[in-house]
């Protein structure tokens, strides 16, 4: 067993973390760690205890977090470890709730999360190359790490606090193997030991050597098992990231695939693989609010939105969702045979019999089983077990479902308990050892129970009970019915209640702590109520809600682009150069031309989305980043260019972190865009057949494509989209570093190995359809020049900051009711116009009863893409075009008065734009008096 003794301060005992293959061991003690994975800056300070009072609640005994350097050194030297961003408090808030953490501080976290956590102002260095050992990115870590470091050192299990466990890094799997990444995990590796970290540290997803590695994943829980067995064989085997759902991105269906009876079937393969701990990430997503949404691989758009709900057990806004109550089920049913689990070993299922169409697998230990049965039926159906002792057990199982079933398994105090119902409860309960089942609604169960002593009923006697002739083992045919059913029994003397329970009451069945249950409530929280109490609160019914605030009187004032003028720049540069981190940034420029007409403007070095406005009318919306092209009309004479562009996040995850964002070349008038989906021939070394990249191909393995095309006159040629590794051009091979194909999308200057005419590009076939592959090309004389920036405010813009602000004197008033009149006027015109603009209204907190826990949200029907702000507030961007729909309002944020700010890009008008509660507003709260 591997040991990490942790010294407390003088008068507290010695605390240890220890493991060995079969689970870590906390102060001697086994544990199968149930994590819930919450992010302390997804959301307002206000909300974190209730969300970890919820994780409590489901039966996480772990929290596990990031921690963002970008929130904590925002500009380089200027720390952040206030307000929201106290991660200390937060950590410190796991351990008053008696939380284990486990902590993940990067310095990459990945997450969805601009930059991958790493500040803006980093990809200003010189010569600086993200995840590698290089000197400058490196020389940034070591401060990161002194400041972060002593946080996490002083909350150690062994100091007086609740982290268990420290990530080095993140996944680095996924770019490179533990060989090629030694130099630097080890650094990263040895930074944590020089700071103090004494708990165990673990990687995910790759390694290092003196951490533990586990695994990320959705499904596949076998293979991955083997996988960490064979690597690590002496280590614990725990989930790291077991994905709960998935984030969104614009553009995009919502993220709903993985349903929750399909979530409760891999948490019961994860049962069964063998493995001792799980992360549920997301357990609750929260929001990505400001700038923080990231880009990630897929195609050269995959651009979060502002809501990281991630289809979580607890949605954006703290609810309970079907998935919790199914975490809940699973880890109620861990913690009731904990010591059989991790001690348990894969069963060799050949001695059970089955009925057809019943796969059964599970875990043993000596004669105990925990068999997990699973359907390959299409309709519910109730199979047979025919045990090794020749006893038959009729089970439910409904179509792809796994069920528990335990066959004598020892439940302590010489008990052994057969069950074909789920157990959630196995404890001492108001002084009565207690044992709860449930099963779905409707449904039958067969429990037995078998004792050293007989076994009496000490109640009522249910409908269908029978005694062995020794009077030791008592079997029930048990209904699960909607209301909860009661078996007082007696054994030696001692006092057992067996409680029966529905699937719909279990969800509403609550564990408060060791020994307390709660039984009834739709709902529950516990709010701090002296000295280490909590009172506890519970739902029970539904109220009348009021109406939520109306957003009314709006004002608006129109980004006059004619008179932007801007600073003067050779060629266009990016936000980071530019020197501004997230928001807009307007780029203008004059376009000669001798006649009217329509031209292909190419734009080499484009990585956002991006408005085109020529001579002050919008021309086109770009989507298809990293290069584009667009066809625009031009007149004769001089033409006015502009280009508004949105930060719409860095890449989170990808061999090129730090992207330049926004626009960073100049444009090239009269190019060529060539779509190169089709036209491929497939050479299998027997046949040739044509395949189309933008239709569904049948194409077996990966033969080599080829296509041809043809330049005249252009000497600048870019490859972007879905490439395929190896690329060849004219028999030359292109090097792409780090690329992989799942990528799917990556900007390549062909520009040196093209020729005049005739050109051959060949790669393997990877995938059909794909998204984008595009040639575009031009002539490096048909540049544009004049080039003129500004930024465009987010946080508190100067035209929206006047609006509807309280006047001074009575001729400021005026001013200002002539101004909002005139503005009112011309708003209909200006979004007819497709003129960016801002809106700007003001409306009172909403004022409810106390017995309510409200939710408020923004629908931004009618509205384009932009921004909000609250009081100042940057929540996030929008766009309409899908998935999200509401925006969250974090209630702590609110005031007595609250302007809201829009930035739209189109102007379009904010009549329909409204607030809403969500549904579970409507609860209402009650103290719950024991």
């Amino acid at each position: 067993m591997k040991s990490l003794s942790l010294s407390r301060s003088a008068g507290q005992r010695q605390s240890r973390v220890d493991f060995d293959r079969k689970s870590f061991v906390i102060d001697g003690e086994r544990v199968f760690l149930q994590s819930a994975s919450i992010h302390y800056f997804r959301m307002p300070r206000a909300e974190w205890r209730e969300t970890l009072v919820k994780a409590k609640l489901a039966g996480m005994n772990s929290i596990d977090t990031y921690f963002a350097w970008n929130v904590h050194e925002p500009e380089e030297g200027q720390w952040r470890f206030e307000g929201d961003a106290d991660c200390g408090a937060f950590l410190d808030l796991c351990a008053e709730l008696g939380l284990w953490v486990i902590v993940r501080p990067g310095p990459f976290i990945c997450a969805e999360w601009d930059f991958g956590g790493f500040p803006w102002w980093l990809s200003r260095k010189e010569g600086i190359r993200f995840r590698e050992a290089n000197e400058t990115f490196l020389r940034a870590v070591d401060i990161y790490f002194d400041r972060i470091g002593e946080i996490i050192r002083d909350r150690q299990l062994g100091a007086g606090g609740t982290v268990i466990l420290v990530q080095v890094e993140n996944e680095y799997g996924y770019l490179a193997d533990d060989e090629a990444s030694r130099p630097y995990m080890a650094y990263l590796r040895d930074g944590w030991l020089r700071r103090g970290i004494e708990v165990p540290l673990i990687t995910c997803a790759g390694g290092v050597e003196g951490a533990v590695e586990g695994a990320n994943f959705w499904s596949g829980a076998d293979s991955h098992f083997d996988k960490l067995a064979r690597k690590q064989p002496d280590a614990p085997k725990i989930v790291t990231e077991f994905w709960s759902g998935w984030f969104e991105h614009w553009g995009a269906p919502a993220a709903i695939q993985k349903t929750p009876e399909l979530y409760e079937k891999r948490m019961f393969e994860i049962i069964r693989a063998g493995f001792s701990g799980i992360s549920h990430y997301m357990f609750f997503g929260g929001t990505n609010f400001a700038g923080y949404g990231g880009r990630t691989v897929g195609a050269s758009d995959t651009f979060m939105v502002t809501s990281y709900g991630y289809d979580a057990p607890l949605d954006e806004y703290g609810r309970t969702t079907p998935k919790y109550f199914a975490a809940k089920r699973l880890a109620c049913l861990v913690q009731a045979i904990e010591p059989f689990l991790l001690e348990s070993e894969p069963l060799d299922a050949a001695a059970v019999r089955a009925s057809a169409g019943l796969d059964v697998r599970g875990r043993r230990l000596g004669d105990q089983r925990l068999l997990l049965v699973e359907s390959g039926k299409e309709e519910r159906e109730t199979f047979h077990l025919t045990l090794e002792d020749g006893r038959t057990l009729p089970v439910i199982v409904h179509p792809g479902e796994i069920a528990p079933v335990l066959v004598s398994v020892d439940i302590g105090g010489g008990l052994r308990l057969t069950s074909t119902a789920s157990l959630a409860c196995n404890e001492p309960v108001g002084g009565v050892r207690t044992l709860i089942v449930h099963a779905r609604d409707g449904l039958r169960s067969f429990v037995e129970l078998t004792a050293a002593a007989p076994i009496r009923l000490a109640g009522e006697r249910p409908q269908l009970a029978s005694w062995s002739p020794d009077g030791r083992t008592v079997s029930f045919d048990l209904y699960h019915f909607r209301e909860p059913q009661t078996i007082e029994l007696t054994i030696g003397g001692e006092a057992l209640r067996l409680i029966v329970l529905s699937g719909s009451e279990m969800d509403r069945t609550w564990r408060l702590g060791a020994g307390r249950w709660l039984f009834g409530c739709d709902d529950v929280d516990l709010t701090p109520a002296g000295e280490g109490e909590f009172q506890v609160a519970v739902s029970r019914a539904a109220a009348r809600l009021p109406q939520p605030p109306a957003l009314l009187d709006w004002s608006s004032a129109a980004l006059e682009l004619d008179c932007i003028g801007g600073m003067p720049v050779d060629r266009p540069r990016d936000f980071t150069s530019w020197g501004q981190p997230y928001g807009y940034l307007l780029y203008s420029c004059e376009i000669e031309r001798e006649r009217e007409g329509w031209t292909t403007l190419i734009l080499p070095r484009l990585e956002d989305p991006a408005r085109v406005f020529v001579n002050g009318t919008e021309a086109a919306l770009i989507r298809e980043v990293g290069s584009a092209a667009v066809r625009l009309p031009l007149r004769q004479g001089s033409n006015r260019l502009q280009l508004l562009v949105q930060n719409m996040g860095r890449l989170n995850f990808s061999p090129d972190l730090g992207e330049p964002k926004g626009l960073f070349d100049t444009g090239y008038v009269d190019g060529v865009a060539l779509d190169l989906r089709a036209g491929w021939k497939a050479d299998d070394g027997e046949t040739e057949a044509a395949v189309h990249l933008d239709r569904v191909a049948a194409v077996d393995g990966q033969p080599s494509l080829s296509r041809m095309f043809s330049l005249d006159g252009q000497d600048r040629a870019l490859l972007v989209g879905a490439v395929a590794v190896p690329l060849r051009v004219n028999g030359r091979i292109v090097p792409l570093e780090g690329y992989q194909n799942w990528f799917a999308h990556r900007t390549v200057d062909l520009s040196a190995y093209v020729q005049q005419g005739i050109n051959i590009i060949e790669m393997p076939y990877f995938k059909s359809p794909i998204p984008r592959l595009e040639l575009l090309a031009y002539r490096s004389a048909d540049s544009v020049g004049g080039w003129s920036m500004a930024g465009i405010g987010e946080e508190r813009p100067e035209a929206a900051a006047r609006l509807g602000a309280a006047a001074a004197t009575v001729e400021e008033a005026e001013a200002a009711r002539a101004d909002g009149a005139a503005r009112a006027a011309g708003k209909e015109a200006a979004a007819a116009a497709g003129t960016p603009a801002w809106h700007a209204c003001e409306f009172a907190a909403p004022s409810l009863p106390e017995t309510l826990r409200p939710r408020l949200k923004l629908r931004l029907t009618g509205m384009s893409k932009g921004s909000i702000w609250l009081n100042g507030i940057d929540l996030g961007r929008y766009w309409q075009i899908g998935p999200q729909e509401d925006y969250k309002i974090p209630m702590s944020w609110l005031q007595e008065r609250n302007r809201l700010v829009l930035f739209d890009e189109q102007g379009r008008s904010p009549d329909r734009v409204r607030l809403l509660y969500d549904e579970a507003s409507a609860r209402e709260w009650e103290p719950h008096l024991e």
